[in-house]
């Protein structure tokens, strides 16, 4: 995608200060930090604060800390010495910011309130930062702006040249990558649940059907089955499964005699809702409002395993490398591996301060994994893993509902107000 970059929101501006020479006298000025350089808005030069962070701090992080002797860790750690359901060693939740007592990045400063609610007075005034992003390794390209309630799916297809959205106001809209225009409104009849895309095809899910739709030769399709809100889709096996209302995930495969997709299977066992699903490997991964994950074999479709550690809604599922990623309405993001046994444990837990809502990962400029989940806190976190330390925040007027990632190093955020935000990763010289 070729948006054009506006620039960072704000106003830093960083003098080139470290501080006294060595051996020289030092005053409690010069040992102390400027509060207004954290913030990013000093304009003192020159500033009697420091304009970086304490050597000291820098210097309580282990030598390879973060990546270990081979980079980062994603073996079972399960697989010998240590930790639980067998053990085994595993860094998540460790280096710095981790559960070990190693360095924390600095938590950064929320923004002015204000600019966010878009009525701050004092403008370039203001002490607060006007910025919608608290982060070194992440710029604002774009806002898209026409939804009228909250941006509940995105999607890019492959080999397109335009981005879905599909929103609770019943709509789906094209969005042109190269210039950032709506492209297309088209009406679904029915509030938008979510919405995937698979090679040609785009999946729209709405109260009581899937809205299919064929890109290349407009075909469109109408599957009927569902009971109440389709929640979630994943493409798996060759099939096609949609998360119901009423607790069931409802599979279609795709006939070329027909040229149409027919009903293959119920899977039933949940006891409330099925919020959200994720295909890893030979498995179907399912989140519901009754609490609990259920893991089910693609090859027989049944239920091999229910996970019921966490203790409120599993909002969103991942699967990366062998692990599986889980948050819940329980503030914590769960990483679960496999035992020797085949069986799923948890391997780690982060908790957060609020409910967790959406889970995507991706790698960041310099091709490092980070974790992107948002919070009903109306914020997105992003996490390098597999230590989940700080790499920055995004804020938003409301609750970022949906998030998808794009080439490039691009990712997508849609939030409640119905405004979508094209996002894109840069180098982080702190990072290097």
């Amino acid at each position: 995608m070729d948006f054009e970059a506006d620039g960072r929101f704000g106003n830093k501006r960083v003098h080139n200060r470290l501080g006294p020479a060595p051996g020289a006298a030092s005053s409690s000025s010069s040992t102390k930090v400027c509060i207004h350089w954290r913030a990013g808005r000093c304009n003192r030069f020159p500033c009697p604060f420091l304009h970086s962070e304490l050597p000291e701090a820098a210097t309580t992080k282990r030598p390879n800390q973060r990546d270990g002797p081979g980079g980062h860790v994603w073996r079972n750690p399960n697989s010998g010495g240590g930790g639980r359901g067998g053990g085994g060693f595993n860094k998540w939740g460790r280096g710095p910011g981790g559960a070990d007592g190693g360095v924390r990045h600095k938590v950064p400063d929320r923004p002015c309130k204000f600019f966010l609610a878009g009525d701050c007075t004092y403008g370039e005034k203001c002490r607060y930062p006007h910025t919608y992003c608290m982060s070194n390794s992440i710029t604002l390209l774009t806002p898209l702006q026409g939804h009228e309630k909250v941006v509940t799916g995105i999607a890019l297809p492959t080999g397109s040249d335009k981005l879905y959205s599909g929103s609770k106001d019943g709509t789906v809209r094209l969005w042109d990558c190269q210039t950032g225009q709506c492209a297309g409104v088209l009406p679904v009849g029915g509030e938008v649940g979510c919405m995937i895309s698979e090679g040609p095809w785009l999946f729209v899910g709405i109260p009581d059907a899937v809205k299919v739709w064929n890109m290349q030769t407009q075909a469109e399709m109408n599957l009927t089955g569902p009971t109440g809100q389709v929640y979630a889709l994943a493409i798996g096996n060759e099939l096609l499964f949609a998360a119901t209302q009423d607790g069931r995930i409802l599979a279609w495969r795709f006939s070329t005699v027909t040229n149409c997709f027919e009903p293959a299977a119920s899977l039933t066992g949940h006891q409330l809702a099925v919020v959200s699903l994720i295909v890893g490997g030979m498995r179907l991964y399912s989140g519901s409002m009754d609490k609990t994950i259920r893991v089910w074999d693609l090859a027989t479709l049944q239920c091999i395993q229910t996970l019921s550690d966490h203790t409120n809604v599993v909002m969103s599922l991942l699967c990366w490398d062998q692990f599986l990623l889980s948050c819940s309405l329980d503030q914590t993001i769960k990483v679960w591996a496999a035992t020797e046994s085949g069986n799923l444990e948890v391997t780690y837990t982060h908790k957060e301060e609020n409910g967790a809502l959406a889970l995507t990962g991706m790698p960041d400029a310099q091709s490092k994994p980070v974790l992107v989940c948002s919070l009903n806190d109306n914020t997105v976190r992003l996490y390098d893993l597999p230590s989940f330390s700080d790499r920055g925040r995004i804020f938003s007027k409301q609750e970022i509902r949906a998030i998808q990632t794009g080439p490039g190093g691009l990712f997508f955020t849609g939030d409640g107000t119905g405004e979508l935000k094209v996002w894109q990763w840069i180098i982080d010289a702190s990072q290097t």
